[in-house]
């Protein structure tokens, strides 16, 4: 695992036990440490996951937005290939979120 990276669970298994009733357990655990950390920002790609942390006024992304992001602050140079990348995994992107994510990121023209 690189330097920069920490893992970290979350405290109050509690509320990780009462979010697992909403979204599975790798989300719940998230979602339970984001409660607990001010400014945290939570990486969600699944559906009720977003739903609940929305709800709970907890900041998020998802996977395409970190794309945009590492575009746009000069980290990737183009997110086109890491999509192609990422469709060829068992993660789903649609036609449509590919196209804003590739506009939002200013590969693409309307």
């Amino acid at each position: 695992m690189p330097a920069w990276v920490t893992v970290k669970d979350a405290s109050n298994k509690i509320t990780q036990n009462i979010v697992t009733a909403s979204v599975d357990k790798g989300e719940a655990s998230a979602i339970a440490l984001a409660l607990e950390e001010s400014n945290a920002l939570l990486i969600l790609d699944d559906k009720k996951a977003r739903r609940l942390a929305k709800s709970l006024n907890l900041k998020h992304t998802g996977t395409m937005g970190i794309l945009v992001d590492a575009k746009l602050s000069g980290h990737l140079q183009s997110i086109k290939p890491v999509i192609e990348k990422v469709r060829n995994t068992n993660f789903h992107i649609s036609a449509e979120l590919e196209r804003k994510m590739l506009m939002l990121s200013g590969e693409i023209k309307e």
